[in-house]
């Protein structure tokens, strides 16, 4: 009995101790098991409403299929699959452990994100939408990303950032609101940093790198070397002239340069791409020669003239007087057009200036040269009067080729002394004869003469009127000095006031009119200056002589000297 009492013991106190750990791994599983609680189950059945988990429980616990859905709506759970669940009720009025696989989801993410937070990591997220004062970003839940941590420098079209995954630093989380802040600026910066340690190892006057464009503006490009920016200017990208940069660059670009200047103190540096070829004006005259022919491509206009690109780099002008022969073109683009590829010759290389002078009207025959055959000098042509100036007017000898007849070739005798007189003797279209004076082939210019159709009345002036000879002319205007009297149309002599005959105190305007007739005698001939002097003291002169000559002839045996004295005495008194 005793034995068997002792044995009874023994096993109850087993049964007991066993039932103890029972309860205690019991109490434990069920500790895990409890609401709020994040637990690990297996997919058991799936259907449209609910899909049913089994977390281990007295009973399977069912969780909203919608949060299986894939984008497209479809659901992707299946019997079988693990997932971690978030216990929301173990057993709700109708009996059932309430799940979700979302608040699962959600509460790891937190975790995650405040584990990166105080490790100072990083977390990668897609840009979602544009929100009040920045970006929306998913990063599993929502998260902000503020305007000023976007990036480095700040950008006013935020719609680019829109479905972009970037990594990003967290700011700032506070759970119990929701709220997260991120900052895609700080890992830029990061990354910056480590990269402008590695580049000022080697950056160095010289040296050739490779960069990525990051803005273009009018006056150039800035270039990231790698953490630090350097400045390509316009004049330094190519070698040919360019209007604006973004013709040879875009941003994004990945180009190399070479380190001109670095201002280690400014954290200055001044970048060349044309450097990294050679200049194409240091052998320009061995490509193109003066008076060889060459192809090009037209690459812009202006008033005067158009710029052909030789190769890239070498640039020549045709200046608009270069362009014919014989028209005057006043605008370059009836002749040529952006992009037209043209043959031309070059004229002249200013290799200092390094510019190249090209023609095109050097392709054909030179109607100048031949002008001088058909019509040499001293020949008579004819045309129409072209175009009317102040000082002469322009006559069409030649398809293209005019004449100037200047004022001074209209007559030998008539001056124009108000050029509005010129177009009273001349309208456009009129027909005028002509003769040819010189012939400017060089300078594409034809003198013309119109008063050497008639001889110069100047050359035989002396033989008409020699000097002593008596004229009689009328006043044509009175001066200060003098008299001008027309003694025939186009020839005007002049009377000094010294030569008028007349005493100092009287009024000349009075005595003399305009448009009367006088009689004076010549008394000088300038045909250099195609001058006369005329004179009515020498006919006054001229007549006392001639009646003292009568008188002495009339009196020669009656009259002694002293008496013609006398009388002339008597005569000066009267």
């Amino acid at each position: 009995m005793t034995s068997s009492a002792g044995s009874y013991s023994e096993s109850s106190s087993a049964a007991g101790s066993f039932a103890s750990e029972f309860e205690r791994l019991l109490s434990e599983k069920f500790d895990k098991l409890r609401p709020g609680k994040i637990v690990a189950g297996t997919v058991v059945g799936v259907n449209k409403e609910m899909v049913t988990v089994d977390i281990g429980f007295k009973s399977d616990g069912v969780v909203p299929s919608t949060q299986f859905q894939n984008p497209q709506g479809a659901i992707t759970a299946k019997p079988g699959d693990k997932v971690d669940v978030y216990i929301i009720s173990l057993e709700n009025e109708s009996g059932q452990v309430l799940l979700s696989k979302e608040r699962a989801d959600q509460q790891k993410i937190w975790n995650h994100v405040e584990d990166v937070f105080k490790k100072n990591a990083m977390i990668s997220g897609r840009v979602v939408q544009k929100v009040k004062g920045g970006l929306q970003v998913d990063i599993g839940i929502p998260a902000f990303l503020p305007g000023s941590q976007i990036d480095i420098r700040p950008h006013r079209n935020l719609d680019k950032f829109i479905d972009q995954t970037f990594d990003f630093k967290v700011l700032k989380i506070t759970r119990d609101k929701g709220n997260i802040v991120l900052s895609r600026r700080a890992v830029l910066m990061s990354e910056r940093d480590s990269l402008r340690a590695e580049t000022l190892k080697v950056l160095a006057e010289g040296v050739v790198m490779e960069g990525v464009v990051k803005n273009v503006t009018d006056y150039g490009a800035f270039i990231d070397l790698g953490g630090i920016d350097g400045l390509l200017h316009i004049t330094d990208i190519s070698w040919g002239r360019i209007n604006h940069p973004s013709e040879k660059l875009s941003i994004g670009q990945t180009v190399p340069v070479v380190v001109l200047k670095y201002d280690a103190e400014k954290e200055r540096v001044s970048l060349g791409m044309k450097q990294l070829k050679a200049d194409p004006w240091v052998s320009v005259h061995e490509r193109f020669p003066v008076g060889g022919r060459i192809k090009g491509k037209v690459m812009s206009l202006t008033d005067y003239g158009a710029f052909v690109e030789l190769e890239e780099g070498i640039e020549g002008l045709i200046h608009v007087s270069e362009m014919s022969w014989t028209k005057k073109v006043r605008n370059p683009s009836k002749v040529l057009n952006v992009g037209d590829m043209v043959e031309a010759v070059i004229l002249g290389i200013d290799q200092e200036q390094q510019r190249i002078s090209l023609g095109l009207k050097q392709l054909m025959p030179n109607p100048w040269d031949e002008l001088r055959a058909r019509h040499p000098i001293g020949s008579r042509v004819q045309g129409k009067v072209r175009s009317i100036t102040e000082f002469g007017i322009f006559v069409g000898v030649e398809d293209g080729i005019d004449g100037l007849v200047h004022v001074s070739d209209f007559s030998w005798t008539k001056r124009i002394r108000d050029p509005k007189e010129i177009h009273d003797i001349y309208k456009k279209g009129d027909d005028v004869e002509a003769v040819v004076l010189d012939i400017d082939v060089p300078n594409e210019r034809l003198s013309l003469g119109i008063k050497h159709l008639q001889t110069d009345p100047w050359e035989t002036i002396s033989q008409r009127y020699p000097v002593g000879t008596k004229v009689e002319g009328t006043i044509s205007s009175i001066t200060d000095f003098g008299l001008f009297v027309e003694i025939e149309e186009g020839v005007e002599g002049l009377i000094h006031n010294s030569q008028l005959g007349v005493d100092k105190s009287e009024n000349i305007q009075e005595m003399f009119k305009v448009g009367s007739r006088i009689e004076s005698e010549v008394t000088n001939i300038d045909r250099e200056e195609r001058r006369i002097s005329l004179s009515i003291k020498a006919i006054k002169r001229r007549s006392e002589k001639d009646q003292m000559a009568e008188f002495m002839e009339d009196n020669s045996t009656a009259v002694t000297f002293g008496d013609l004295l006398r009388q002339k005495m008597d005569s000066s008194d009267k």
